[in-house]
């Protein structure tokens, strides 16, 4: 009987190692899957941010063509819900 407990004692130890190594491998990689995928880089970012510069720029443009007075027009909606 001694070696049939022998064996049952390392065939467990095995089990118990194998899980740990498991539930490690399975942590590590939900770290991997919570990273967002909408993840940008600096220069991606700056980019992007660039481009809604030029975008906001052309809306201006079209805006001063289009109503002159607009930004002294919004000017003072902004000061009234301000007041409020």
């Amino acid at each position: 009987m001694d070696v049939f407990e022998f064996i049952i004692s390392i065939v467990g130890m095995v089990l118990f190692f194998i899980t740990i190594w498991v539930l490690l491998l399975r942590k590590g990689r939900r770290r991997e899957h919570i990273a967002p995928q909408g993840k940008y880089e600096l220069s991606e970012l700056a980019t992007i941010a660039e481009s809604l510069q030029e975008r906001i720029d052309i809306l201006e443009s079209i805006l001063d063509a289009e109503v002159p007075d607009w930004r002294e027009q919004n000017e003072g909606h902004a000061s009234q819900e301000s007041g409020e």
